[in-house]
């Protein structure tokens, strides 16, 4: 695991608070696994480098206990999608489910709320924040959420009135992750 902390920089011309307190602190925690960095993680790395040697920061690794190992995470299932809600990720079995932000927010509105039915006025209105949209844009989110989710039946529409999350749907919302 590294920890970067990075103190905020006083600027040329700001005076000083009249009382001495501590600076505002930045810390990034990375869980490193063993074995090589991807190459997006190795950048990452290297630009906290850069900005600790420049005198704006400090980079120091940190490592956790053995005696506390980490509890294995169950497998999951193929077709369980897992919405972790503090990282805005969507899981599906192992696999990351790349999504834009409406289709984030309307899979995580139809989750929160199952059993439910809303018409796409009701979910132009809740999800996209206005109404002033053809209510036919809520159809083609939800046929390419679809489509990023097969396997998964997660979306049912009601014919006539509107969608809402399939009761057979295996999805889980975590909010503390």
């Amino acid at each position: 695991m590294s920890v970067v902390a990075i103190p905020t920089r006083r600027h040329p011309g700001v005076r000083p608070p009249a009382r001495a307190r501590t600076s505002p602190t930045l810390t990034i925690t990375l869980d490193l696994v063993p074995g090589p960095l991807s190459p997006r993680l190795a950048r990452l790395v290297q630009l906290l480098g850069e900005l600790a040697e420049s005198g704006e920061g400090q980079l120091r690794a940190v490592e956790e206990p053995a005696s506390a190992p980490r509890p294995a995470a169950p497998p999951a299932a193929p077709d369980h999608v897992r919405i972790l809600a503090g990282s805005r990720m969507v899981r599906q079995g192992d696999r990351v489910i790349a999504l834009t932000r409406i289709e984030y927010e309307l899979l995580l509105f139809l989750a929160e709320r199952p059993r439910r039915v809303f018409t796409r006025l009701q979910l132009l209105s809740s999800v996209w924040g206005y109404e002033h949209a053809v209510a036919r844009t809520v159809d083609v989110h939800v046929r390419r959420l679809r489509a990023k989710l097969a396997g998964s039946e997660v979306v049912t529409t009601v014919y006539g009135v509107g969608y809402r999350l399939a009761d057979e749907a295996l999805i889980s919302v975590d909010h503390s992750s």
